[in-house]
């Protein structure tokens, strides 16, 4: 005889995560593991470090879970918050800005059609191509704003560069794709 799936609440969740609950911890991490997983997995791009990252997450979770409040939002935003900002934190420690720093922007697109199903009309027109062709400090913010989903203070944050500095290649980049794309 299979056991009985356990479910919660929000509130009877965080009320037992709030008394230590094992149970509670280990149904928290099994629902939302996947999702803060791949969360995390869009700012460091690397699954080792993101698993690494993600125990850390859940580490952070469990150790603060006092200083969470309802008022101010649901506990999955309150989570992704902070494996959002562990992430980051892990690319700023010293080896993992260089790691993120030297990637290609032809990294970046293979890790992004790596987990699509289907084919994005933009590659019907050469988008990819022609974003591969840019210099490689426009090519990574292209890439990471148009198909890994950033934003341009994201990309800022994730790169360690000041965000006029990505919004003016982010401009720079665009007027040269529209330039390519005309002719």
């Amino acid at each position: 005889m299979a056991p009985i799936a356990v479910t919660y609440s929000e509130e009877e969740l965080i009320l037992l995560l709030k008394q230590q609950s094992r149970d509670a911890f280990n149904y928290l991490y099994k629902n939302y593991s996947a999702v803060l997983f791949g969360v995390i997995n869009k700012v460091v791009f690397d699954e080792e470090t993101a698993s690494d990252v993600l125990q850390e997450a859940f580490v952070k979770i469990w150790n603060n879970i006092d200083r969470y409040d309802s008022k101010k939002g649901r506990i999955y935003t309150w989570m992704i918050n902070i494996a959002r900002n562990a992430a980051i934190d892990k690319l700023r420690s010293k080896g993992e800005i260089m790691k993120s720093k030297i990637q290609t922007g032809e990294d970046i697109v293979n890790d992004v059609t790596k987990g699509q199903k289907t084919e994005q009309s933009t590659d019907t027109i050469g988008l990819r191509k022609m974003v591969s062709e840019l210099r490689p400090e426009y090519e990574v913010i292209v890439s990471m704003a148009y198909f890994k989903g950033f934003t341009l203070d994201e990309i800022s944050k994730t790169l360690n560069i000041p965000l006029g500095t990505v919004k003016t290649r982010m401009r720079s980049a665009m007027q040269q794709l529209r330039n390519e794309f005309n002719n």
